[in-house]
């Protein structure tokens, strides 16, 4: 995961599901990203113990100290690691690659982290999805935006809301805003017909292997913003599943169940999926909050009844 003395134990969903699994007496080691290692084809780790709490001044400490082993040997490793989606979290699912071979379930599976980009798997889900176009080429980009006048570009790499364009129908700025993105053609870029429902709000629907959590929670933009997510200023309002909701979650979750994916976050804008996180979805106290759901409980279940299976 990211650093654990850096996160905000109030909403955070790393740490909800640390506390869940605590709960039903699963021990926790903690590692960061520099604290794997691959040894002669050994998936390894500099794991500390821990434990967690429900409290917003002191919610960690370590037990005991800091000792490598070999990661096959644990029974469950969660990869909480935020983006960049870079080469060392590349780097990092190839070691846990390993892990899972060696023995350990990996949630979520590391070799569909990394062919589950967030942005373009939703192409495998395209009756879902608004018009979307993934290309570098200005000229593709810009017939694009003739055709739809109301448009929303964005990086295939970014999370949080960063470097999300939208472009009217005047086409102000739609040449800087190409050549910012692609970095002059050399970067592929996600383009989407720009969607009016996100003044309701940006849907974070949660799946647990394959299936939906009942609420999701909607994150509604600030005042002149496009853009919904809480890290650019949005707000978060809890609100059940729709129809459509769980007509898109059925369409996605048995893929997502079969890659071994069993925990991930979809983005729905008013009736249409937008993105699928795989990395580190987030969300899960909030709904919790609101409706006295165990989310992080629920996949420790999840978990547990996979290593039961083997």
């Amino acid at each position: 995961m990211d650093p654990i003395d850096h996160i905000k134990p109030y909403k955070d969903t790393t740490l909800a599901l640390m506390l869940a699994a605590q709960k039903r007496g699963w021990s926790l080691h903690y590692l960061e990203m520099q604290d794997l290692s691959l040894r002669d084809g050994v998936a390894m780790g500099r794991t500390r113990p821990v434990k967690v709490f429900d409290d917003t001044q002191h919610w960690f400490e370590f037990t005991g100290e800091a000792e490598t082993i070999k990661l096959g040997e644990l029974d469950a490793i969660l990869m909480r690691k935020d983006p960049p989606f870079d080469l060392e979290y590349v780097t990092a699912t190839y070691i846990l690659e390993r892990a899972e071979d060696q023995g350990a379930l990996v949630a979520n599976k590391p070799r569909s982290l990394r062919d589950c980009n967030e942005k373009m798997f939703t192409a495998w889900f395209s009756q879902c999805t608004p018009p979307t176009l993934f290309s570098r080429d200005m000229a593709t980009l810009r017939a694009f935006h003739a055709e739809h006048n109301d448009v929303i570009y964005k990086p295939v790499d970014g999370m949080g809301g960063a470097g999300i364009f939208r472009v009217g129908a005047d086409g102000m700025n739609l040449g800087a805003v190409l050549e910012a993105l692609t970095n002059n053609g050399q970067t592929t870029i996600v383009a989407q017909r720009y969607l009016p429902a996100i003044k309701d709000g940006d849907k974070r629907i949660l799946m647990v292997d394959g299936e939906p959590v009942p609420y999701c929670l909607a994150r509604v933009p600030m005042a002149g913003e496009t853009r919904g997510n809480l890290a650019a200023g949005g707000s978060g309002r809890p609100q059940p599943l729709t129809d459509h909701d769980r007509w898109i979650a059925a369409q996605v979750g048995p893929r997502l169940k079969e890659l071994g994916l069993l925990f991930v976050g979809l983005d729905v804008i008013g009736e249409h999926l937008t993105e699928i996180n795989v990395t580190s979805p987030t969300c899960a106290r909030e709904i919790d909050k609101a409706y006295g759901t165990d989310i992080g409980g629920q996949l420790i279940a999840a978990i547990e009844a996979r290593l039961t299976k083997r």
